[in-house]
């Protein structure tokens, strides 16, 4: 299934990028976005981006056994051990979203998960986690919906964009490069 085939759960196709970045600029959210080749993992976007500043961020996709979903956004060096994160949450045992499910409710691939997917979130489906480290810098990057382009904003202006889309984060500290 392409992006153009993909319907979210509300029966909606997912945003596009530009359509991302329009409603960052109508909600006077100041970005720069670079186009670079696909990039699928942490070490790849760090041997790709050069001395790009501020937060490099990596997102988890998450569901546990009784279908509830969360979005763990996290900076790209933590290590996540999601039996503990799962007790922190008090969400049980977590694994993997799968790639339909991740389209179906968030309307991105593998690869390009970014906490801006929950634009796509329109029923409320999925919980939003975020490393409150990810927010004491004055740059986040992330992808805007795809992996081969990458959005520079400020942390309070991703804040502000979730919960303007009615996703505020839940913040978490993520002590040292584990979850404890």
């Amino acid at each position: 299934m392409s992006e153009i085939d993909a319907i979210l759960e509300d029966g909606h196709p997912p945003l596009t990028p530009e359509q991302l970045l329009e409603r960052l600029a109508a909600m006077n959210v100041a970005q720069t976005t670079v186009e670079h080749a696909p990039v699928f993992t942490v070490e790849e976007a760090q041997a790709l981006r050069g001395n790009l500043p501020g937060a490099h961020i990596k997102n988890l996709f998450l569901r546990n056994k009784k279908g509830a979903m969360w979005l763990v956004t996290c900076l790209e060096d933590r290590t996540i051990d999601l039996k503990a994160l799962g007790e922190r949450l008090q969400a049980g045992r977590f694994s993997f979203g799968s790639a339909e499910r991740l389209m179906r409710f968030l309307g991105v691939r593998p690869g390009a998960v970014t906490p801006l997917a929950v634009i796509n979130d329109r029923t409320s489906a999925v919980t939003m986690v975020l490393d409150r480290a990810v927010l004491e810098g004055e740059i986040v990057n992330a992808h805007p919906l795809v992996n081969h382009m990458t959005t520079a904003i400020a942390p309070q202006d991703l804040l502000r964009f979730l919960e303007a889309v009615g996703h505020p984060p839940q913040l978490l500290d993520f002590e040292g490069s584990a979850t404890e």
